[in-house]
């Protein structure tokens, strides 16, 4: 059952255990069991892709199997229902319309003493995303990994994700895909999946960059190959943080704490409200909620560890505890969502108002649904069209500049001790 509590001082304590609730004792021996795979990874290739996936995903593939075929894909589109498809389009544009609005600008400036300066954008050669698979399909995740890297004008896209029964892919999953631009598709998952990215197999290009959620072994994989590969983030179990007044519907609210817990047994559901009333009764709304729930069991485990309902004295309070937890998802079902927004300084995405569930930002809304997680987004960002590209200074000096400038850029290396630094300076303006 979802806890309620009355103290600030508790609630701090309670929202701290729930944000670092993915730092348990097994992170390390966790950590050298994904160092051992990728290094396996590394000395041999494609061989270690098949027996990791013999031996975590219980499914046997040959090295032609490896990579979702033409005809494959071909079928997916006949394998999934007309509705479906529509929405898989509509998502497909209206990402991808949001995220055409991100892209940042090359730009050139001519300053009056003979400088030019600027900025050049260019996108990732190959970028990776990881595709998870497991307790469901996700083509959303796909859609909102896919599509911005496209809208970078990324030239090759590459796909991972872990083989169901029979080695299948989920048919919803390969149409996003194509639907998104991906360029190629490998059924293949968990850390040796990240490992094939990162370090490159005869089957799987080496990639730039890797993208997209998965569990911790994934997400371990991510942090050790960082430095060879460029990562998005280290994306931790969903969570939702929930800021409601006494107008807010306890049916609604409960409905959108269980999206979440839904997603995994160590996803976060939280409400901070001002109304001990409206508390009582989404408590009893998620129990009622829960009884013929499909996906119930984990659900019921992510409430009873993660779930917490805490009732606070004003939407001030609320405000600055959600600053503290720094949310990935914050909905504000009050009032005036708009007057509250300027005391939200933390959070990865933020839903106003009633009528704008979670769900919406799952799917359809625009923005994308990877985001930071477990406080990360005191720093962090959602992906982007940002995420696959990198930028380049652009800097010319006449001679008659570097001749205005060369005394104090002289002045400045000889500090420091770096005398050729000086020299090229100054051997350029005596020649002048």
């Amino acid at each position: 059952m979802l806890r309620i509590i009355t103290q600030e001082a508790e609630a701090q304590t309670e929202l701290k255990r729930i944000g670092d609730r993915t730092y348990d004792g097994e992170t390390l021996h966790k950590e050298a069991t994904v160092r051992e795979i990728l290094q396996t990874v590394q000395r041999q290739g494609d061989k270690a892709l098949l027996d990791y996936t013999a031996e975590f995903d219980r499914q046997t593939l040959t090295l032609e199997q490896l990579r979702v075929s033409g005809s494959e894909l071909d079928a997916a589109y006949q394998q999934v229902s007309k509705e479906l498809l529509d929405a898989i389009v509509l998502a497909r544009q209206r990402i991808e319309a949001f995220h055409r609005q991100r892209i940042p600008k090359s730009w050139v400036q001519f300053d009056d003493d003979e400088v030019v300066l600027g900025k050049r954008y260019t996108p990732v050669d190959r970028a990776g995303l990881y595709v998870p698979g497991g307790r469901a399909a996700y083509p959303s995740t796909v859609l909102m990994n896919a599509i911005p890297a496209k809208v970078a004008k990324v030239p090759k896209v590459v796909m991972v994700t872990p083989p169901g029964e029979g080695g299948k892919i989920t048919p919803a999953v390969l149409v996003a895909a194509q639907e998104a631009g991906v360029t190629e598709i490998y059924r293949v998952g968990g850390a040796q999946a990240v490992a094939a990215l990162a370090y490159g197999t005869k089957t799987i290009p080496k990639v730039d960059i890797i993208t997209g959620p998965g569990n911790i072994y994934v997400t371990l994989a991510k942090k050790l190959v960082y430095g060879i590969v460029g990562i998005d983030s280290l994306a931790g179990p969903s969570e939702v943080l929930v800021i409601a007044d006494s107008q807010a519907n306890p049916v609604h609210i409960a409905a959108d704490l269980l999206a979440q817990a839904e997603h995994d047994p160590m996803a976060a559901a939280i409400l901070l409200t001002t109304d001990a009333d409206l508390a009582t009764k989404v408590q009893w709304e998620v129990e009622q909620q829960l009884l013929n729930h499909p996906r119930r069991l984990l659900t019921e485990k992510a409430i009873a560890h993660y779930g917490l309902i805490v009732v606070v004295d004003s939407l001030e309070t609320a405000a600055r505890l959600s600053n503290l937890f720094a949310p990935e998802h914050l909905e504000l079902e009050i009032a005036d969502p708009w007057a509250l927004l300027e005391s939200i300084r933390h959070a990865g995405a933020i839903f106003l108002g009633n009528s704008t569930p979670e769900a919406v930002g799952d799917y359809l809304a625009g923005p994308n649904h990877t985001l930071p997680t477990s406080g990360a987004a005191r720093y962090a960002s959602a992906l982007g069209v940002e995420t696959f590209l990198k930028h380049s200074s652009l800097i010319q000096y006449s001679s008659g500049a570097l001749n205005k400038m060369s005394g104090a850029i002289q002045a400045l290396a000889q500090a420091e001790g770096l005398h050729s630094h000086s020299e090229s300076v100054r051997l350029r303006t005596e020649e002048d």
